[in-house]
């Protein structure tokens, strides 16, 4: 389910980014007034053609330069290859509008719209800002010194507008798209959590069900000879806990698996007994309330198989109440050697699901010298 949010959130960033062209393509609707004047235009015909292609090269590099801002939105603007690639497209769109002069006159001067909304959205801060203030001075300038041209007093303020709302948009593009990559980040840590578990939860299945199928084994072993039909009914075990724990991964994987108290404790009885292990009990199953009872059977298997497999014991207690469980053995205790000295893998994970249930995880040393493993969950 995880990996199919991430597919999801990555899907939703490449949409957005391939949807970018069609804010960059309602600017060209400003493309109109030149385009007009070409029309009108009764000169040498080369001027016109000059200008009709100059307007379709133009509206081409002014999309293609915004659909190269979006692909780079979480690249430092300040990056010297950004930079350099925003300032040639600059210097090109300004290129492309100098064919059209002879034909549109001074309604070239509304590409200088698109040159401040293409040098504040892609430059760093103040030289964006420094780029619309030469367009902007620009157009006030031109029409004054060029025979033909009439001023118009309000093209810097449309110029600034222009500039001041596509910096307004560059700042909400920048924003959705950190929030996409949150997004995307959070459903790759979800994803990773989720493998977490389910290694987790196979570990725990593998280590109950082998370290009981090898006891069970190693027993069936000894009675062969003197105890066939125990031996035999013990083998029977064998085949029933493998099929089982098969059961278990598939379920685990489909995420169907849920861990029953009442069942572990039968489980726990027939590993500690294959193992020559007394199983003092303490407390039944409906002292245990129901939203704790998984919590407690996956802290009950992982107590016993270190019991079995590592403790050396002669007696095992489990002692089940409203808020904990404990499990301690007689064996070897902690700190003695071996594997049981330490906590290992399976408990370190235990420690992680009692303390995301708001419990606590105590393993220590217990009464009798061996290990007692305490989970506690207060309301």
């Amino acid at each position: 389910m995880t990996d199919i949010v991430a597919t999801l959130a990555g899907g939703e960033v490449e949409r957005r980014q391939r949807r970018g062209w069609l804010f960059s393509a309602i600017w060209l609707a400003f493309l109109f007034y030149p385009l007009e004047r070409i029309l009108q235009y009764r000169g040498p015909w080369p001027w016109t053609v000059a200008g009709y292609v100059s307007l379709v090269l133009f509206a081409v590099v002014f999309l293609l330069g915004f659909r190269d801002f979006r692909r780079r939105l979480h690249d430092d603007d300040r990056r010297p290859e950004r930079t350099r690639r925003a300032w040639t497209t600059l210097f090109l769109l300004t290129a492309l509008l100098v064919p059209v002069v002879p034909a549109a006159g001074d309604a070239v001067l509304t590409g200088s719209v698109y040159l401040a909304v293409f040098g504040i959205i892609t430059l760093p801060g103040r030289t964006g800002v420094a780029v619309v203030a030469v367009v902007a001075a620009a157009v006030e300038t031109l029409p004054r010194v060029v025979d033909g041209w009439t001023p118009d007093n309000s093209a810097a303020i449309t110029v600034v507008a222009a500039a001041m709302a596509a910096w307004g948009v560059k700042t909400l593009i920048q924003r959705n798209a950190q929030l996409l990559e949150v997004r995307r980040r959070l459903a790759d840590l979800a994803v990773v959590e989720e493998r977490e578990r389910l290694a987790r939860d196979v570990h725990d299945i593998l280590g109950h069900s082998l370290t009981v199928v090898t006891v069970k084994a190693e027993l069936a072993g000894r009675l062969i000879d003197h105890d066939p039909r125990r031996a035999a009914a013990e083998i029977a075990d064998i085949e029933v806990l493998a099929r089982q724990a098969l059961a278990d991964v598939r379920s685990t994987v489909g995420g169907f698996r849920h861990l029953r108290l009442d069942e572990e404790l039968l489980g726990a009885h027939s590993a500690l007994d294959a193992a020559e292990i007394e199983l003092c009990r303490h407390g039944t199953v409906d002292d245990v309330p129901e939203d704790r009872r998984e919590l407690f059977a996956r802290v009950l298997r992982e107590a016993v198989t270190n019991v079995v497999r590592h403790s050396g014991a002669s007696t095992c207690t489990v002692d089940l109440g409203r808020e904990r469980i404990t499990v301690e053995d007689d064996g070897i205790g902690p700190g003695a050697g071996g594997e049981h000295g330490s906590t290992g893998s399976g408990l370190s994970g235990l420690a992680d699901l009692v303390r995301d249930a708001g419990g606590t995880l105590t393993i220590a040393r217990g009464t009798r010298g061996g290990f007692r493993v305490t989970a506690e969950v207060r309301e």
